[in-house]
């Protein structure tokens, strides 16, 4: 099937890796996250899209423990409870969601080519400011940002 709507968890790799989230024992959960997280992160290369795709699913379960953050459920998604992140994972998260939109990933470059490819970024850009909020323009302008 592939990929089926811009969600997080809705393409065939992310729903395969809640799969595997609900499979393992609780504390192997949130390495798991993070793993997948510091890959992405961590390409100094051509992001590969299913390791993008494994990637938006984590930070997206990142963002929902986050105060401001909003539940990540989806049919597709983990339904087996999920250990408290530490909050260093949600600067991981965020460099992964930038790599994940770089211009050296393979998944921005499918969804740029397709009529709602526009919305798939502004879905990662939302969950992306979830964890790491931009600086209003009236506080720049008062702090000389």
């Amino acid at each position: 099937m592939g990929t089926w709507d811009i969600g997080p968890f809705d393409n065939d790799t992310a729903a395969d890796f809640a799969g595997d989230l609900d499979e393992a024992a609780l504390e192997e959960r949130e390495p798991m996250i993070c793993s997948v997280l510091k890959r992405a992160a961590d390409v100094t290369d051509f992001l590969e899209t299913p390791d993008a795709e494994r990637a938006v699913a984590a930070a997206a379960l990142v963002v929902a423990q986050h105060p401001d953050g909003q539940s990540a459920c989806s049919n597709y998604g983990p339904s087996e409870p999920l250990p408290e992140f530490p909050a260093d994972l949600r600067t991981l998260a965020v460099e992964a969601l930038d790599r994940v939109v770089a211009e050296s990933s393979e998944v921005a470059e499918l969804w740029d080519d397709v009529v709602d490819g526009r919305k798939w970024r502004q879905d990662i850009t939302r969950l992306r400011d979830v964890l790491d909020p931009p600086v209003p323009p009236q506080e720049e302008a008062l702090f000389g940002i």
